[in-house]
């Protein structure tokens, strides 16, 4: 049975998670949740990947990280999960070249629950589909995208869409930041 990725539209789910921040020593850890975007006003960007340790998944953590200053620039607060500890999350970073300098926390969701609460666990093996949600200052998911877990996904289109949200105007197709925005008409 295939679970309903929640949508745009929909409330993000409250979460108060142990994430991966640093690795000084006794400064690994912290805990993170949904107030640290929304009490300062900020959109948030979660992304998902399946496994620690894998080979897709590190191709697009470090993508983002390169990316950091354009998310911030934003106001926007990012944040990678998946459901591995994070023990593992910390091993991950501390050997692999690409994650030692991440910028932004890791989440372990170990005990799957915000990832089953987003519908985004994949049936057999119960990890998470490669999903980065867009999540407005009040909360409100504005933008879902699900790759398959063998298929990385494009940080620039997930950019140019928080820019797209962020004008709070009508965008067209392949528009992009600095282009001209569409007028409805107004009906009288």
């Amino acid at each position: 049975m295939q679970n309903r990725v929640l949508s745009v539209g929909a409330s993000f789910p409250t979460f108060n998670k142990i994430a991966v921040t640093s690795l000084t020593q006794g400064k690994e850890f912290s805990t993170i949740s949904n107030a640290d975007h929304q009490d300062n006003g900020q959109w948030l960007v979660m992304f998902w990947w399946p496994k620690d340790f894998t080979f897709v998944c590190p191709t697009e953590i470090a993508e983002f990280n390169k990316r950091f200053l354009d998310f911030q620039d934003r106001d926007t607060h990012l944040v990678g999960a998946s459901t591995d500890s994070e023990f593992v999350h910390l091993a991950w970073r501390q050997n692999h070249d690409d994650l030692r300098g991440l910028r932004f926390p890791m989440l372990a969701d170990t005990s799957k629950s915000l990832a089953e609460e987003l519908g985004i666990l994949s049936a057999d093996e119960k990890v998470a589909y490669r999903v980065t949600y867009i999540v407005d200052p009040q909360g409100i998911i504005r933008w879902v995208s699900v790759n398959d877990l063998n298929v990385g996904r494009n940080v620039d289109e997930v950019i140019r869409v928080l820019d797209a949200l962020q004008t709070d105007e009508l965008c067209p197709c392949n528009w992009k930041k600095g282009e001209a925005t569409l007028n409805a008409p107004v009906e009288a």
